[in-house]
């Protein structure tokens, strides 16, 4: 039986008592680079609710039933869970709206100080509801395979190259670099994916919570380094901002971090090298998946926003002496003139 007919019956079965006899009707409410699906639904009395599809030999639903408990507590934002079957992978949830960050920062980009101040505010609240021990642990071994999505999707599938001894040397010798930097951070509550197109516009609050940004796809939340979220939503894939801009409200969040008394670096420009090379582990971890959301998914769109990620990821390497070797194996594969100074 279809999937979307087994979804229908039990929103039939879920409502029955409420709606006897009501007609289900499904309407695609989200993409997601997973398995899951969302749909929005409209109930008889013109609310709507969104309810998840997790094929359960694909997805495991609980991970999100956990996080989204963790983060509530947390006063932020994020849906509520509000039946769920872990046996067949369906979960019914509040609706936040269908306005995301990305969508109404197109529109208007002018509102992006006041957005991203609530954005800010709402990692803020997360970071400082951290606890060891409670999500899994964003280790090196995790890290180191997120990594390795990099040669194996992006350079060998998408790029068609072969990886000689020399490149090999040469992005071990740069990914160790990477990790010791990673590892070394303070270690909070990662979302691990804070982004625009996963922080809601919503209108009035919900009760006892505030109000922007509502907050979805947390359920691979791990307990890892500091700047992982912020540079997730300042060097974001989908949109950028100029660097002075950035530089903006990094500042602002790094502000707000000290007087909450959260573990950052006391030096700015400390902090900001961390959250660079933060972001180069994202950066290269994003090339590989968008190329397997590709090659293997058959999901192309997201190669249109691999420009902007290389982008993010060669200022940084441009930047730091250590990380220069992978800007010369960016200019190598992408045929650009070598630039002085590089070793390889």
């Amino acid at each position: 039986m279809p999937r979307t007919t087994l979804l229908r019956n039990w929103l039939g079965q879920v409502f029955e008592s409420a709606f006897p006899g009501w007609d289900v009707h499904l309407e695609a409410a989200s993409a997601d680079a997973s398995f899951r699906r969302y749909f929005r639904v409209l109930l008889p009395d013109q609310t709507t609710r969104i309810v998840m599809d997790a094929p359960p030999e694909k997805e495991d639903c609980r991970p999100f039933i956990q996080v989204a408990a963790l983060f509530r507590r947390a006063d932020v934002h994020l849906p509520e869970v509000l039946v769920s079957d872990l046996e067949q992978g369906f979960l019914l949830l509040s609706d936040l709206g269908n306005t995301t960050y990305l969508s109404a920062l197109q529109g208007d980009r002018s509102a992006a100080a006041r957005l991203y101040a609530d954005a800010n505010r709402a990692l803020l609240a997360i970071q400082l509801a951290s606890r060891p021990g409670v999500l899994p642990a964003y280790d090196r071994d995790l890290l180191s395979r997120e990594l390795a999505l990099f040669p194996e999707w992006y350079l060998r599938r998408h790029l068609g190259v072969g990886i000689d001894e020399g490149m090999q040397g040469t992005l071990q010798t740069v990914f160790e670099a990477i990790l010791v930097n990673n590892l070394q951070q303070p270690q909070v509550y990662v979302h691990r994916d804070y982004h625009s197109r996963n922080l809601m516009l919503v209108g009035e609050p919900a009760p006892a919570f505030p109000s922007n940004p509502g907050i979805l796809d947390f359920q691979d939340a791990v307990y890892g380094p500091l700047t992982y979220d912020l540079v997730s939503l300042y060097r974001d894939a989908y949109i950028d901002w100029p660097e002075d801009q950035e530089l903006d409200f990094v500042i602002r969040y790094w502000e707000g971090a000290r007087q909450a008394g959260l573990p950052v670096q006391a030096d700015f420009h400390d902090f900001y090298r961390d959250y660079e090379w933060m972001g180069v582990q994202r950066q290269l971890k994003v090339l590989g998946i968008f190329a397997r959301l590709c090659h293997r998914d058959a999901k192309s769109d997201y190669l249109a926003d691999m420009p902007r990620v290389l982008s993010y990821l060669r200022r940084t390497c441009e930047r730091y002496s250590e990380l220069r070797p992978l800007a010369r194996l960016l200019d190598v594969l992408e045929k650009r003139p070598l630039s002085v100074g590089y070793s390889f």
